[in-house]
């Protein structure tokens, strides 16, 4: 991927012609190369899938009306994120902040069972960057972070918690590799404050990300013994054993499944898998994935009515060496607006939410079910 520091010639200038005279298939062909890369760029602001969809058509509909005041002074890449950027701003002052449940509240009992869920929308959603074609390595020489890094659930997290601006300057300067001054311009201000937004922006972020990426991690464990940890996930599962699952976790590892606001850490751990979903309860199959740039594995139940295996959750693994730091489950089932603690104990029977399942499950390319 070319650097956002780029030539102020037109791309493709008899394309940009054409579409300027109004030819929206001109316009589409335009456009097409930078959609995944700008779909992503509204998934970190946002923190939301579904909001970079709507973050990213309503850019794309603004670009179209205003492509005629297009000059060329900048590059068309530099201008789409322009308006993508400014698209995400409007779109961040009008939702609440989205967090992950370890940044929500204190871990839970697990006896007490799974509390209320949030029903606001205000939970990050995982990414599937295989899907949309996220590129491995450097947007640009400025870049601080690769592209996939910069999808990670941890990274995704800590830029929730940013202001808006300074969200947007670091991952311009430090994702995209965009120079200060091109920052400044698209931003409308000036060099000197983005590197003051940068600067308080990477204190923030730095405080609360580990010192080992997930892809460093990755390089690290190679393919083969990424595998052999997956597989060793999914066959403890299935076998409901407990004490094999937590020899997986590291020491201080965390298990949350929003939409519900409970998750459970370290010791509780234990407890959590033999009430929960290895009791026994529940058989399962699992058929693996990627999120975030991270393992991932889908989780399907047994529904005896179905007579298959249907969707429950996908399990986003974060992992710290050859141990599982962290697992984010994001569950598919219905909530209920009311407390009702005896229906999230059972929330495998739940019935599975169209809308949750499309956006987590169609959007991985995972089967609508399993069968015997």
């Amino acid at each position: 991927m070319t650097s956002a520091a780029s030539t102020a010639t037109p791309e493709h200038p008899e394309l940009l012609a054409a579409a300027q005279r109004g030819d929206q298939g001109a316009f589409e062909r335009l456009i097409g190369p930078h959609r995944g890369e700008l779909h992503a760029h509204c998934y970190r602001m946002t923190g939301s899938v579904h909001d970079a969809d709507d973050a990213l058509q309503d850019a794309m509909l603004r670009a179209w009306r205003s492509l005629s005041k297009f000059q060329g002074k900048s590059s068309l890449r530099s201008w789409l994120y322009k308006i993508a950027t400014n698209t995400c701003l409007d779109l961040i002052n009008k939702r609440p902040q989205r967090v992950l449940p370890i940044d929500y509240g204190p871990p839970s009992d697990p006896h007490d069972g799974p509390g209320q869920p949030l029903v606001e929308s205000v939970w990050v959603e995982p990414y599937p960057d295989e899907q949309i074609g996220l590129v491995d390595g450097y947007a640009g020489p400025e870049a601080r972070y690769e592209m996939r890094e910069s999808v990670e659930l941890a990274f995704i997290a800590a830029l929730q918690n940013l202001p808006a601006n300074q969200r947007a300057v670091l991952i311009m300067r430090e994702v995209l590799g965009f120079s200060a001054q091109e920052a400044a311009d698209l931003l409308e201000t000036t060099p000197q404050s983005v590197n003051s937004a940068l600067q308080r922006a990477r204190a923030s972020v730095d405080e609360k990300l580990p010192d080992q990426s997930q892809q460093e991690n990755l390089r690290t464990l190679g393919d083969d013994e990424l595998q052999k940890i997956v597989g060793n996930y999914m066959d403890a599962i299935q076998a409901g054993d407990v004490n094999r699952m937590v020899s997986m976790l590291a020491e201080d590892a965390a298990w949350s499944m929003p939409p519900l606001a409970t998750w459970y850490f370290g010791d509780q751990l234990h407890d959590f898998l033999s009430v929960g979903p290895l009791s026994g309860d529940w058989r399962w199959k699992h058929v693996p994935t990627r999120a975030n740039g991270q393992p991932a594995i889908g989780c399907y139940t047994w529904d005896e009515n179905e007579q298959a295996y249907m969707p429950f959750c996908v399990d986003v693994l974060t992992l710290e060496g050859d141990r599982i730091k962290e697992v984010t489950a994001f569950i598919v089932k219905v909530t209920k607006p009311e407390d009702d603690r005896e229906y999230y104990k059972r929330f495998p029977d739940a019935a599975i939410d169209p809308e949750r399942k499309v956006a987590v499950f169609d959007r991985f390319g995972l089967p609508d079910r399993i069968e015997a």
